[in-house]
């Protein structure tokens, strides 16, 4: 295993050269937030990112993410043209990055992180909840987010969002309100169907994030939510191409997910992982927290062990972090509680 940080190229206020003074971080994980979804990827801006990458003495080998568009979710009139459209952004990350670009210091293969969540990526009712020693983090309580209505900006969204208008938002809740949750599922497996032995063909992996939280919300379905939900998927798409984007935090927000047993089942489908801890605090409801095992409902040492003792050896990340020590910054992408989660997690990666 080995440890990559979150960075938001241009958009990020934390530089290159602080992520390089992490001990044991060496690889980068960002993408292109300009293009739309929907928008295919060139190579100039991948090109551009990567030398930056490794101008700064860092490696850039995992893509997080190629956003899926509505369209292919919903399997409305322009899904085929935006299959098509994220085959050649794939084509552009594997030109700039795969196999035959001979990137400097690794064999390791090129992972492509995206999720299936429809309208909202991950979702909190507070991203800054001020916990008991002071620091802040992100947070979702069940009671409020019942009482919220995401169109009327009365909840905290990703910064993604902000391409939808209000109508969009309302329009998109009815088409998938109306849709049965087998029916979105079915469109992930006709979508990888399309897209994974592209992939397998390019040398790069998929890895699928989870549904952050792990259970339906404002009357849209979730399909990635579990070990049942995955067994499904990879059965019905074997390619080898096809793997996981394991996210401790986001399965582990519900108490029905042993993270520890899941990592040790899917850990030859790994090809990603975000270690994070979060403290369930009610029935829906949960606030994310240090990384270390004692802080929060995830036992991240025994995670740790359990995709090193089933042959994982790909990358890894800090997830979210707490805001600590006066920093300001992007909620949950500060640099001073990841990087301690970075060197958590280095020591679990060490131990033997």
């Amino acid at each position: 295993m080995h440890l990559t940080f979150r960075w938001y190229a241009e958009r990020d206020s934390i530089p290159l050269n602080h992520i390089r003074q992490i001990p044991g971080v060496r690889g980068i994980v960002s993408a292109l937030y300009d293009p739309p979804p929907g928008k295919a990827w060139t190579v100039a801006p991948l090109r551009a990112m990567r030398r930056r990458v490794e101008d700064a003495g860092l490696e850039l080998r995992v893509v997080e993410s190629i956003p899926v568009p509505e369209s292919i979710k919903l399997g409305d009139r322009d899904r085929d043209r935006d299959v098509a459209s994220w085959i050649a952004s794939l084509k552009a990350v594997a030109e700039v990055l795969g196999p035959a670009s001979v990137p400097t210091g690794s064999e390791a293969p090129v992972v492509v992180t995206y999720n299936f969540m429809p309208v909202f990526d991950w979702t909190r009712s507070n991203l800054a909840k001020i916990l008991e020693d002071g620091s802040t983090a992100l947070a979702y309580d069940a009671t409020e987010v019942s009482r919220m209505d995401p169109a009327e900006g009365e909840l905290d969204l990703p910064g993604w969002l902000a391409r939808y208008s209000r109508e969009d938002i309302y329009k998109l809740l009815v088409a998938y309100r109306e849709t049965p949750p087998e029916t979105v599922y079915a469109n992930l497996v006709s979508f990888l169907r399309d897209v994974a032995p592209e992939a397998e063909a390019l040398g790069l992996r998929l890895a699928i994030h989870p549904d952050d939280p792990p259970w339906p919300i404002f009357g849209i379905p979730r399909i990635m939510t579990g070990a049942a939900s995955l067994r499904r998927l990879f059965a019905d798409v074997p390619s080898p191409a096809n793997g996981l984007c394991l996210c401790s935090g986001s399965f582990g927000a519900s108490p029905d997910n042993d993270i520890p047993a899941m990592a040790a089942e899917f850990s030859p489908r790994v090809a990603f992982a975000h270690l994070r801890n979060v403290r369930i605090t009610g029935p829906g409801s949960f606030e994310e927290c240090a990384h270390w095992k004692g802080a929060g409902d995830i036992d991240l040492p025994a995670v740790v062990a359990a995709l090193r003792d089933g042959g994982f050896d790909g990358p890894v990340r800090p997830d979210h972090g707490r805001m600590i020590w006066d920093e300001a910054g992007k909620p949950g992408y500060g640099l001073y509680d990841r990087a301690l989660g970075a060197s958590y997690l280095q020591g679990l990666i060490d131990a033997r």
